[in-house]
């Protein structure tokens, strides 16, 4: 009788030793999965963020290949002596992580237009041409141009080497007094200019 209630203590002693080991390994397990899965959403998250900031990506549709990417093409931000090009991300979406993950919830809005049927044709966008670059036009204004200063800078300009009324309009002083950026002057630089107002 003594040595079954002593072999009874020591497997409850076993299985309550078992329990808490099982308890610490799932909590431990259940640890590392929600790890492993945080690194794969943002792994995933990441690099949906760099697909999506291609041009391939941007002209695969075709209402951006048909109506706006010959304009582009046709610029010097698409070719130049140089060989340094700006493609439309470049242009269109921030650098900053925030920003660039703003711009993107933004797009959805383009997502809906483009199932909607807004400017499936060449017509239709050039109906709705003038908004379009007015909104971009707004946006690019909020962030003083931002994307236009990733790869243009007042300070590394050579004032000496531009013309005198561009040289006036260029003097970062000037630029900073008047309030004005980039986009107020250089409208039409990558995408012909809309008819209207």
């Amino acid at each position: 009788m003594a040595e079954s209630r002593a072999r009874d203590a020591s497997q409850r002693r076993w299985y309550a030793f078992r329990n808490r080991l099982g308890k610490r390994c799932r909590g431990f397990c259940a640890g590392i999965s929600i790890f492993l899965a945080g690194i794969i959403f943002w792994g995933g998250f990441n690099m949906a963020l760099e697909v999506t900031n291609t041009e391939e990506f941007c002209i695969s549709c075709h209402e951006m290949r048909d109506n706006v990417y010959p304009d582009y093409a046709k610029t010097a931000h698409y070719k130049n002596r140089t060989g340094v090009r700006a493609t439309c991300p470049d242009c269109h979406v921030p650098r900053p992580w925030v920003p660039k993950v703003v711009r993107k919830i933004t797009a959805s809005n383009e997502l809906l237009h483009k199932l909607i049927g807004t400017v499936d044709t060449k017509e239709k966008f050039e109906a709705h041409r003038l908004a379009l670059a007015q909104s971009v036009w707004r946006e690019m204004a909020a962030t003083d141009s931002r994307e236009c200063r990733n790869c243009h800078s007042f300070m590394y300009m050579d004032l000496d080497k531009q013309e005198p009324s561009v040289q006036k309009s260029h003097n970062a002083g000037i630029a900073r007094e008047s309030g004005k950026t980039c986009i107020d002057c250089h409208k039409g630089i990558a995408h012909v200019l809309p008819k209207g107002p």
